[in-house]
């Protein structure tokens, strides 16, 4: 009977390094992104994309789950239905308290009327 060795992938230098370098260009790309113009919702759609997939290759090559699928599956999915949860909690919550934020409406100054001596 001969053993068999379980094989783990342990990557090389140059894979790590360069995985580094793609996550500084992508840092880079959010902050040269931070002192644009642009819409609200357009910077957070790029910003918000740009995360996940940092996120992704941090956890593919750094905590070495690219080859275990079944971990990252049982990890992510049910995390993922926690925070679609709570976002269905607290999102009307955060509809209905956007209405009741103070508005500041400033009045142009009105000078006062000239007085008439007699």
């Amino acid at each position: 009977m001969t053993a068999h060795a379980e094989e783990h992938f342990a990557g090389t230098n140059k894979l790590f390094v360069s995985i580094w370098v793609w996550l500084v260009v992508l840092t880079l790309i959010e902050i040269f992104l931070a002192y644009k113009t642009m819409s609200v919702n357009i910077m957070l759609t790029v910003l918000l994309g740009l995360s996940i997939i940092k996120a992704a290759l941090i956890v593919a090559y750094f905590m070495h789950l690219k080859f275990e699928r079944l971990s990252l599956i049982v990890t992510i999915v049910p995390m993922l239905v926690v925070c679609i949860c709570l976002l269905f909690v607290f999102f009307p919550d955060s509809f209905r308290s956007s209405g009741l934020r103070y508005k500041f409406e400033e009045a142009p100054p009105v000078a006062p009327a000239p007085v008439e001596e007699q």
